[in-house]
């Protein structure tokens, strides 16, 4: 028995719920996806899911194993990466997908310095703010920045993004400044349509793990965040920014941060893909790539 295999059938029939469709995505068929799943439990001596004609859920057991199963897959793609990535030069067409102010403010220089190291690699990065289907869109590589991920998504994450609230001096020194994030109901928010748009949860730094949720209104609301960066900078009102796009920003005082002894709940920068099997050398190098810039970039620890 190819163990590995069998252990890549547990997987990915726990992260799509089915056997039947974790044997399409390993190009199995589902009686050949089935005796892995058996002789893998026959391997460890114990029962790993238990499975109905509609419905398969882990046994506790089976929650154990799962996390076993999953970093030996891990340690597998890190051993062919390295041999990929000595064994065959990356060329080829890869495309890409991000926010545009993700890409505006950190990517794109991240991408051009691939494309220095790697020049037979030809770059095509659509600059999309809605979550894509990876297989209809041919888009072999999606940087998104979430706290929720689909079933069954392959994800590796990057880093953790980090949120700031503020607005421009002058509007503070016009407005006043918060204290508390209670004080937000007499002041203008500039909401996100997708992710804030009627209200925004603190967590205090002083309280333990407090959560605060508070009623937000404001006249602008967007679904990209270039825009309420423009409104707050503008003097509009007050706005939760992503800091990567506001570092520069706060750094020359066109931005003040406000209310910094609470948290808004951090999200993950994840690079998505279609599938650990057949990676080209292309998207194997650049998703190494990526990995070692966001871990030697101080600002994202």
């Amino acid at each position: 028995m190819d163990r590995l295999t069998a252990m890549q059938v547990f997987v990915e029939s726990v992260d799509r719920g089915s056997l039947t469709a974790a044997a399409e995505r390993l190009g199995l068929s589902r009686a050949k996806a089935s005796r892995y799943l058996a002789e893998l439990e026959r391997w460890l001596g114990i029962r790993l899911l238990h499975r109905s004609t509609r419905s398969l859920s882990l046994t506790s057991a089976g929650e154990l194993a799962l996390i076993d199963c999953r970093q030996m897959l891990q340690i597998q793609e890190k051993m062919l990466a390295t041999r990929h990535d000595h064994s065959s030069v990356p060329k080829g067409t890869l495309r890409i997908t991000c926010s545009q102010s993700f890409s505006q403010s950190y990517l794109a220089n991240l991408i051009a310095e691939y494309s220095l190291r790697y020049p037979q690699v030809s770059i095509d990065i659509q600059l999309l703010d809605r979550t894509v289907n990876l297989v209809d869109e041919r888009i072999d590589l999606a940087i998104r920045i979430t706290n929720t991920l689909e079933q069954g998504i392959i994800a590796r994450p990057l880093a953790t993004c980090h949120s700031v609230t503020c607005a421009s001096p002058h509007y503070l020194d016009k407005m006043g400044r918060p204290q508390r994030p209670e004080d937000l109901s007499r002041h203008v928010c500039l909401t996100h349509a997708k992710f804030s748009a009627h209200s925004w949860i603190f967590r205090s730094l002083t309280v333990t793990s407090e959560l605060i949720k508070i009623p937000v209104k404001g006249r602008i609301s967007a679904n990209e965040v270039l825009a309420l960066k423009d409104a707050a900078t503008a003097g509009v009102g007050i706005t939760l920014l992503p800091a990567y796009l506001v570092r520069n920003e706060l750094a020359s005082g066109q931005l003040e941060a406000i209310l910094t002894e609470y948290e808004i709940e951090p999200m993950t920068i994840y690079a998505i893909y279609t599938s650990r099997n057949h990676m080209s050398a292309a998207l194997r190098t650049l998703l190494n790539f990526l990995d070692e810039r966001f871990k030697s970039d101080s600002f994202w620890k």
